[in-house]
């Protein structure tokens, strides 16, 4: 931002360099409820596209609701940055879902979406470790991209425990076969069908994950899976710092509309030392700001889509010093223990702060 912009100007090129147009170039019938929808990226903006596996991007969908005014909604890509060119998101239609219901039925190829840029904190931060994957539904999404990336990128091994309605529902199910084909010693999956076995309990989820106790566990689902999983995870001795959760939620907000922060110093004014996209920022952090406001009223392009805490897509890391989240919905004790805090959430509680948002 240079010192001549107005806040409108400095409000704008923000959603700029944030919010981009990208063509859809396929849509891929995976059930008769999901598709996966594949995005091209241009080379000009590759660098704002770079993604961990298991991070999501937000769309924005107009007129899903008939009204004419979009909504914002988070989906994960199922695409993996080691194996595919293009992005892929993969929706699966959610009872009353406008956005998804919109999605599966009117998508097609040639449609220009907005979106922004990657964001979350679910993914592996390296390959080393073993993983045990727990996803049912559209939750294997993440774990999709996830179990792609360890398999190509490293030489650990993944087990997949895969929950679905019917063998007909379970999304992928012939590039998982295939996966496990190709890498017979290193992928595992088992399946878990509500048709012929009811809905899994936490009895039977520890039988099928207590060997796997020292595995990196990566759990994504409708929410009373989700904590079945979890307690299990705790039964059966999974440290907490190597659970991780990914928890589908609305925006009540728009993240793509133009934001203008203003922040008031003082006095007792705290420090912050930011990395950012590689660049070391050092800003004066007012302590009734967030950090996320005090960044983006100094004209610095943070990452962020709610707002609220509840994306994560803000998450950074507290290197020094010490904050404190007004609101956090997202991280979890293993998230937590690793030093991330949601910017959007997080004030200053000592004098001075280091943080990085290039985890």
């Amino acid at each position: 931002m240079s010192t001549s912009d107005t806040p409108q100007q400095a409000a704008a090129s923000r959603l700029e360099s944030r919010a981009h147009e990208l063509e859809v170039v396929d849509v891929i019938r995976e059930t008769p409820d999901s598709v996966s929808i594949v995005f091209e990226v241009p080379d000009r903006i590759l660098s704002r596209f770079r993604y961990h596996p298991g991070q999501f991007l937000t769309l924005k969908i107009p007129g899903a609701d008939g009204s004419g005014t979009a909504v914002a909604r988070c989906y994960s890509m199922s695409s993996s940055p080691h194996l595919d060119d293009d992005l892929i998101v993969t929706v699966k239609r959610v009872n009353g879902g406008v956005a998804s219901g919109w999605l599966c039925d009117n998508v097609t190829v040639g449609e220009r979406i907005t979106v922004l840029s990657p964001s979350g904190s679910f993914y592996p931060r390296s390959y080393a470790n073993d993983l045990l994957l727990v996803g049912a539904g559209s939750g294997i999404t993440p774990l999709m991209s996830i179990a792609k990336s360890t398999l190509i990128g490293g030489l650990s091994s993944v087990h997949l425990i895969y929950a679905n309605r019917d063998a007909d529902s379970a999304i992928f199910s012939a590039e998982i076969d295939e996966m496990v084909a190709e890498f017979p010693d290193r992928f595992a999956v088992t399946h878990w069908f509500e048709s012929e076995r009811g809905l899994p309990d936490a009895a039977a989820m520890a039988d099928l994950m207590r060997d796997e106790a020292d595995r990196e566990l990566f759990i994504c689902g409708p929410p009373p899976f989700m904590a079945v999983v979890e307690e299990t995870a705790e039964q059966i001795g999974i440290p907490a710092a190597l659970t991780h959760t990914e928890r589908y939620i609305s925006l009540s907000g728009d993240p793509f509309s133009d934001i203008e922060v203003s922040v008031s110093s003082g006095d007792d004014d705290a420090s912050v030392a930011v990395t950012l996209a590689g660049t070391s920022i050092d800003l004066a952090w007012p302590r009734s700001a967030t950090l996320l406001d005090v960044l983006l009223a100094a004209g610095h392009d943070a990452p962020f889509s709610c707002r609220e805490g509840e994306c994560s897509s803000c998450a950074c890391r507290v290197v020094s010093g010490e904050v404190h989240m007004r609101k956090n919905d997202t991280l979890v004790d293993s998230d937590l223990a690793m030093g991330l805090t949601l910017a959007c959430q997080a004030v200053p509680v000592s004098d001075e702060v280091t943080v990085t948002f290039d985890t």
